[in-house]
C-alpha cells in the first residue's frame, strides 16, 4: 500500500530495505530524501564499487534495468540499483515495459534495492503497474504542500533537529520562500548550523541568517503593494536595485504574480470572511486579513490587468523583449504600472 515518506525513512533508519521501492511525485524533496538514504546507507563505503549502480531514465529502457536488478551483489549482503529521471524510462509507459516490470515486482530480487525516482509526475492509476506496485513494492506517491501546511512541516524539521521555532517564524519563511521544501530545509540548516545549544527560532534569526531584511524584503514589498503604499513600494524597489545578487528579480515576479491570481480566485469566489479565504486559498487565516485588504485596493479588472503585467516582466526577465533593461529597472518599472 503507498506509504508515507516519513514511515518509509524511519523504516530504513530502522535498516528495513525493501526490494523495489518506486518513488512518484510532485515534491522533490521527500523522493530526494528516501533515495538519498538508500544510496549513502544501504551499503557500506567498500561494498558500493561493485554493488551500487545509478543509472538515468533517459539512458536505459526496463530490460537493462531488470537485467542489472536481477544480478547478484559480489561480497555483499545486498546490491543496489537506483533509477533516477525514472520518467524518462523510453517504454516505462509502453505496455511491453510495463508488462516486464509488474512481473518482477511480483517476484523480486531478494538481494536487490532497487529504487525508481520518478519525480514531478504519477503513473497512471488506471493501469495495472500502479496497482501491482500498490501490492508488492513500496509505493510513495508527494504532492506539494499547500501554504497553509508549510509552517506545520517547518516547525517539525526543527524539532527533528533538537530546536524549536516561533509561529511567527515559521509564517516569515512560508512567506519569504513558499512550499519549496528543499529550499526551506537548506535555509533552516543554514541557521541552525550557528547554534551548539538548543535554541528557540524567533523572528530576529530568521531576518538575521536567511537574509531577510527586516524592511526590504519581497513580503514587505508585497504588503505594500496589498496597501498601494507608493513611497515605501519604492524605497523596496531602490534597495533591491542596488543589491541585484541578493534580490534576483524572477522569484519576485513568481511570488508577485501568486499574490494577484490568489486575489482573482477571491473576486471570483465572491468570498468575503478570513475563514472562507483561508479555506478557499488554502493558507493559514493569518495571512487572510492581508486578501482582504488587497481586494478593496484592487479590482478585479486592475487584478487580470496586473497579472497581465506579471507575464510581460516574466518574459522580459528572460530576455524576451526586455529593451535591454537591468533587472532593477524592469522591477521598478513592473511596480510602477502594478500600483497605478
Amino acid at each position: 500500500m503507498p506509504q508515507t515518506p516519513e514511515k518509509v525513512l524511519k523504516d530504513l533508519q530502522e535498516g528495513r530495505y525493501a526490494p523495489v521501492y518506486f518513488l512518484q511525485g510532485e515534491e522533490p524533496y521527500f523522493i530526494d530524501k528516501i533515495a538519498g538514504y538508500i544510496e549513502k546507507n544501504a551499503l557500506s563505503e567498500t561494498e558500493k564499487g561493485f554493488n551500487q549502480m545509478v543509472m538515468y531514465g533517459k539512458d536505459v529502457d526496463v530490460t537493462a534495468i531488470l537485467n542489472n536488478a536481477r544480478r547478484f551483489p559480489m561480497m555483499a549482503e545486498r546490491q543496489v540499483v537506483i533509477v533516477k529521471e525514472a520518467k524518462d524510462i523510453q517504454d516505462l509507459n509502453r505496455q511491453e515495459g510495463q508488462t516486464m516490470l509488474e512481473s518482477y515486482v511480483r517476484n523480486p530480487s531478494p538481494s536487490t534495492v532497487l529504487v525508481f525516482c520518478h519525480k514531478y509526475k504519477t503513473l497512471d492509476g488506471r493501469k495495472a503497474l500502479p496497482k501491482v506496485l500498490d501490492k508488492h513494492a513500496v509505493l510513495v506517491t508527494t504532492k506539494k504542500l499547500y501554504d497553509n501546511q508549510v509552517p506545520d512541516w517547518i516547525n517539525s524539521y526543527v524539532v527533528a533537529k533538537g530546536f524549536t521555532i516561533e509561529r511567527k517564524a515559521a509564517f516569515m519563511l512560508t512567506e519569504f520562500i513558499g512550499n519549496d521544501l528543499e529550499r526551506l530545509a537548506n535555509e533552516i540548516d543554514k541557521v541552525l548550523i550557528n547554534f551548539q545549544e538548543k535554541v528557540q527560532l524567533d523572528a530576529a534569526l530568521i531576518q538575521k541568517y536567511v537574509g531577510i531584511s527586516k524592511e526590504y524584503n519581497v513580503f514587505e514589498l508585497q504588503k505594500a503593494l496589498t496597501v498601494r503604499d507608493v513611497i515605501k513600494a519604492n524605497k523596496i524597489v531602490q534597495y533591491f536595485e542596488a543589491n541585484p545578487k541578493n534580490h534576483p528579480v524572477i522569484p519576485m515576479i513568481a511570488m508577485l504574480f501568486g499574490f494577484y491570481s490568489k486575489l482573482l480566485l477571491i473576486h471570483h469566489s465572491g468570498e468575503r470572511t478570513e475563514g472562507g479565504v483561508a479555506k478557499l486559498l488554502k493558507i493559514n487565516p493569518f495571512f487572510a486579513k492581508e486578501y482582504l485588504l488587497a481586494i478593496q485596493k484592487y479590482n478585479l479588472p486592475i487584478v487580470i490587468r496586473n497579472i497581465s503585467f506579471l507575464r510581460q516582466a516574466d518574459l522580459q526577465s528572460k530576455g524576451v523583449d526586455s529593451g535591454g533593461m537591468t533587472e532593477g529597472q524592469l522591477l521598478k518599472e513592473l511596480v510602477f504600472k502594478l500600483m497605478h
